[in-house]
């Protein structure tokens, strides 16, 4: 078959890299010049299999309300006058309710354990290098209440399978030494040894170039502006016809192929509303800052996530990255300074001097999120259509093996992995 996927995310490159892997042709479209250059940029780095938990929770939904009015809160929804944003929050409110949150964590935790091992699988294939560690992640919380919350949540991840243990404050500064001069109380905490991190972007972008060589072809620098259909709509079934761009040197063209696959993240429910699919995805902005490490011995070197200020902090190789925090606030990727400086100021607190504070390195991202935080994954109404999107913090985590499983379902297959995809019976 011919298949054309927009989007060159991690989302977007592995479900490439898995469709010609099968004998197929693959384009890729992107308007960016090069593959994970938004989302997929500069995120946290963690491969976090035991969080996978959604945000729309009861305990979610105490701690929003704890942090309205406040500019530098780890989550800020700003209500805009807008439909979407709208739905989305309605939505929201409705999977917080807690049989649909065990449900939600059961598909997104089954997900993410396939896609680890699948990136492992895929890693020993290739050969890539991405400041990998193996060295799992490790959460510390900053006071009793939080602590219990972990806890709960730890015995949770537990009967799903994920091994995740608590660790004494000792216990803490005996495995990340880093920490144990942190100006910032630490009471406790939780570690999973089998979670990894690496650099996403530098893994998508090695995939890319490997595809390329393998016959993908990658047509950057592509604006794409509609999706066409069919006008032959014989016995109710409905195809798309082509995919309508702007090429790179300014002219339109019409690129068609058999089947098509949306994994555009955040802008995928702009270019499928037109056509009536459903997508109720909505941008979370996160922020992230990239230092240069002056002093190895005072940085970390196990992923670690800040329970209280909800970031994580993820060596990759002689940098330090910080990341995370979530915006409602549209589609804006412009920086504020005042969620930046929280960043900078946490970072100082934990570390010192360990790096360069002068220099860093500050990027947004607007990761793709859907009410339940289960991503959209499998076919539409249009039979030649497929969505591989809504994965949103978790498209480092989710992204191989969502990736596979997309391939397997285009073709026909029945995917690895237990999950509730798209036109499928839902449990």
């Amino acid at each position: 078959m011919k298949i054309i996927i927009l989007g060159s995310g991690i989302i977007g490159t592995t479900t490439a890299w898995y469709l010609n892997q099968d004998g197929h042709e693959v384009t890729v479209i992107d308007r960016q010049p090069g593959a994970a250059q938004e989302t997929s940029f500069a995120n946290g780095g963690q491969i976090s299999v035991s969080y996978s938990e959604p945000w729309a929770s009861p305990a979610g939904l105490k701690k929003m309300l704890q942090w309205l009015g406040r500019e530098d809160a780890p989550l800020l929804f700003r209500l805009r006058p807008e439909w979407r944003q709208w739905l989305w929050g309605l939505a929201f409110l409705r999977e917080s309710l807690p049989h649909r949150v065990r449900r939600n964590i059961r598909a997104m935790v089954a997900l993410s354990t396939y896609s680890r091992a699948t990136l492992q699988a895929l890693r020993a294939e290739t050969g890539i290098e991405y400041d990998q560690l193996q060295r799992g992640i490790l959460t510390f919380q900053s006071n009793a209440a939080d602590l219990r919350q972990a806890q709960r949540a730890a015995a949770l991840m537990r009967d799903y399978g994920v091994d995740r243990r608590m660790l004494s404050r000792e216990e803490i500064f005996a495995l990340e030494p880093a920490l144990a001069h942190t100006r910032s109380p630490i009471v406790g905490g939780d570690y999973t040894a089998d979670d990894e991190s690496g650099d996403v972007y530098k893994f998508t972008t090695a995939l890319a170039a490997r595809a390329a060589q393998r016959g993908v072809q990658f047509h950057f620098n592509t604006q794409i502006t509609r999706l066409l259909e069919t006008a032959n709509r014989s016995w109710g079934r409905r195809t798309i016809a082509g995919v309508e761009v702007i090429a790179a040197d300014g002219s339109y063209d019409t690129l068609r192929a058999d089947a098509y696959v949306v994994a555009l993240g955040s802008y995928s429910p702009l270019l499928l509303h037109p056509l009536g699919v459903p997508c109720l995805v909505y941008p979370a902005k996160g922020y992230s800052a990239t230092y240069a490490i002056v002093d190895a011995e005072k940085a970390p070197t196990i992923s670690l996530t800040d329970s209280a200020h909800k970031i994580v902090i993820t060596r990759l190789g002689n940098r330090l990255r910080v990341a995370g925090t979530a915006e409602f606030n549209g589609y804006s990727r412009a920086l504020n300074p005042v969620r930046c400086a929280a960043l900078n100021r946490r970072t100082e607190e934990l570390f010192g001097d360990a790096v360069d504070h002068s220099q860093a390195h500050y990027w947004s991202g607007l990761r793709p999120a859907t009410p339940s935080n289960v991503p959209l994954i499998g076919p539409t109404r249009f039979s030649n259509l497929y969505l591989n999107t809504g994965h949103g913090t978790l498209g480092w985590t989710m992204g191989c093996g969502s990736g596979k499983a997309l391939a397997d379902l285009l073709q026909g297959k029945e995917a690895e992995v237990e999950f509730p995809f798209l036109g499928r019976k839902k449990n």
